[in-house]
Formats: C-alpha cells, sequence, structure tokens
C-alpha cells in the first residue's frame, strides 16, 4: 500500500503566509494545492509567491467555508493535510487561558476535517505549550482523537535550531499515518547556523533607511546567505523602522551584543522581562522570533551593533524564508506573517522524512 502514495498533494490549514508550504515545497514529491486562512493579508502574501495554489479566506468554523474546503480536497485528491492552529491561548509566555480559550478548540475543526477528507498523512504544529496546558487535556485530547481516526502518531517538541534555522524555537509536532508510526525527523545540523551567518550582509541600514524594494549592495558572506539569496537578483522588505529619538539614544548607551542592563535604572521602562531592549549575539541563534520585532523595547530582537530593531528581512532570513519570498502589506501585517509563520527548513525537514519513510528520494 505504501508504495502506492507517489507524491502528497497538500492542503494547508490556518496557513498564514506560507512558510509551512513553502518549506514543504523544497521537497519535490510535496505540493501545496489548497490553502485556508480567516487573515486575507497573509493569503494574498501566500498566493504571491505560490500562485499555483487554490487559497481560500475564511474561518474553518463556519460551515460553508468547511464545506468548500472538503469539496475543493476531493476534487484535487489532497491526501495531506498541515497546519498549526491558533496558539495563543496554550502560549507559556501568555495569559495560560487553557481550557477558558475558545481559540484553544480549534484544533477539533483541523481533525473534523482529517475525518472527512482522510489523507494518508497528516501533522499539526504548535507551540510547545500545548503539551503541557491545562495538565496536558489537550495533548491527551489531541492523540485520543487521532488514534479514534485510524493514525499511528508520533510527536515531541522540535527545536527548529537543529534544522538549519538561525533561531531557537521550539515547537510541538505531530505527525500522524495510515501506514504506520512515522518518526520525528532528526537533527539535520551538527552546528548551529548563527545570527551573523543569517543577516551581516544585510548590516548598513539605520532606523528608517530601507525599501520596500532595492538592489542587493553587498556580497554574501556565509553559505546560509549564498542559499538564501538563492537566484534573487533584488533584495525586498528590507526596512528598518523608523524609531523615536528617545528609542535610539537608549540604543547608543546599549554596547553591541549587550542588553538593558547597560541602561541607568530610570530608562529600563516598566517591562518585567530580562530581555526587553537586547541585541542579538553574532555568534548565537536568536531567540524566538515574535510578531512584534521590530519595536526596540520587545525584547532581544535588535540589531548586534545598529542602532535599530531588527527588519521584516533580517527576521525573514532568521526564520529560514529564501530572500525570493516577499511579505506584502503594511508594517503591522508583514510582522505578524513572519512571527507567526513556520520556519520553512523545519517544514523542510519534516517534509524529508516523510518521503524517505514512502521510499520518495529526492534526485
Amino acid at each position: 500500500m505504501i508504495s502506492k502514495l507517489n507524491g502528497f498533494r497538500i492542503l494547508d490549514l490556518f496557513c498564514g503566509a506560507g512558510g509551512f508550504s513553502w518549506g514543504m515545497h523544497k521537497n519535490p514529491y510535496f505540493k501545496t494545492v489548497v490553502a485556508l486562512d480567516f487573515d486575507e493579508k497573509a493569503i494574498a502574501t501566500f498566493k504571491y509567491n505560490m500562485p499555483n495554489t487554490e487559497v481560500l479566506i475564511g474561518d474553518i468554523i463556519n460551515p460553508a467555508i468547511k464545506e468548500k474546503v472538503i469539496f475543493l480536497s476531493k476534487e484535487k485528491r489532497v491526501n495531506m493535510i498541515i497546519g498549526g492552529p491558533p496558539c495563543q491561548g496554550y502560549s507559556l509566555k501568555g495569559k495560560k487561558l487553557g481550557l477558558n480559550d475558545p481559540r484553544n478548540f480549534l484544533f477539533k475543526e483541523y481533525l473534523d476535517l482529517v475525518k472527512k477528507i482522510q489523507p494518508d498523512v497528516f501533522v499539526i504544529e504548535n507551540v510547545k505549550g500545548i503539551l503541557l496546558s491545562a495538565n496536558g487535556w489537550f495533548k491527551n485530547e489531541i492523540l485520543k482523537i487521532i488514534k479514534n481516526l485510524g493514525y499511528a502518531v508520533d510527536f515531541d517538541i522540535l527545536n527548529a535550531a537543529d534544522f538549519g534555522v538561525p533561531q531557537s524555537r521550539e515547537r510541538a509536532i505531530f505527525i500522524c499515518s495510515k501506514y504506520g508510526t512515522i518518526s520525528l525527523p532528526k537533527p539535520t545540523v551538527n552546528k548551529y547556523v548563527t545570527v551573523r551567518d543569517a543577516i551581516e550582509d544585510l548590516a548598513y541600514l539605520e532606523s528608517g533607511q530601507g525599501r520596500f524594494e532595492q538592489e542587493y549592495i553587498t556580497t554574501p558572506k556565509s553559505e546560509y546567505q549564498i542559499k538564501i539569496r538563492g537566484k534573487t537578483t533584488k533584495l525586498f522588505n528590507h526596512k528598518a523602522s523608523n524609531h523615536k529619538q528617545i528609542a535610539i539614544d537608549k540604543l547608543k548607551l546599549i554596547p553591541p551584543e549587550q542588553g538593558k542592563e547597560y541602561l541607568p535604572k530610570e530608562l529600563r521602562g516598566k517591562q518585567k522581562f530580562k530581555t526587553t531592549w537586547g541585541r542579538l549575539k553574532w555568534d548565537a541563534v536568536s531567540p524566538t522570533i515574535d510578531t512584534r520585532f521590530d519595536a526596540s523595547s520587545n525584547g532581544t530582537n535588535n540589531h548586534p551593533f545598529l542602532h535599530r530593531a531588527i527588519t521584516p528581512r533580517e527576521a525573514a532570513r532568521i526564520q529560514s524564508f529564501d530572500d525570493e519570498f516577499v511579505f506584502l502589506g503594511s508594517k503591522v501585517y508583514v510582522r505578524k506573517q513572519i512571527g507567526n509563520a513556520v520556519p520553512p527548513l523545519l517544514a523542510e525537514a519534516i517534509a524529508n522524512r516523510i518521503a524517505d519513510y514512502f521510499g520518495l528520494k529526492k534526485e
């Protein structure tokens, strides 16, 4: 039975800007044919970068939308589903709303589509808090439904840094299959890709500088930069936030790669987190990129030595998006698209593991 699978036609749920699909597409046996999200700005970015995918804008809870997803999935012979149901309610960083947050039950909508479409394989991605929230209730409920649907499952927490992403980003991953247990991928790198590897060639903009589209003015300085540039001839989304002078003056007080401990106490602000006003370290991986990476006071997302937060393109590099991937929309939408994305190199590692299980070898 396994040998009959010669590739995967994917339905991407809660697809956002498309990091999960973009990474899957790096393996030639995977192609997203249908994608759904309620965020029309993110869907515009998805469609721009993957124009051959049928994209739908709407809420998965809406019965009419759900029926359309099922119809299109059957028409296009979908045999794989991927997606990460919204996760703010599980977040260990947030309010830990658990059972009181209705967003936490969208996994049931995802699994209901699994039941109706019957893919050969599906993958759930989420914050690691989903395994711990409400004393493990969500994890146990998800596993119970998966097994009742007749799928074998392997799950655990993966760190994107182990798969060549220049960022420490831990995510819970469930790989589910009708054809036995597919184990999670093993780390693909022996040496972490660092912030320097990712963005050193972009270290020339000051606050407020840059444009949506521009020429490259430097040569790549690492293997990662060569790979991430690919055949692209233009640089997109490399525009620095226009910080207030008070923020720039604060950053001038913080030495390269250091944090707010160098600020006088009266300038440190009321934030409780130690990481606010932090600078990235060149020769380490970045902390997790979130949806407010462009604000200097948000966390450790300021440039290692320039007096600004990282740009959307630098954040996209740290998320492992290729430079050819263009983010559309205003700053507030773009930062959300990047911060919420599945790192493509993590998605590619999952695709490669699934392909390997089914004996599908890259040429």
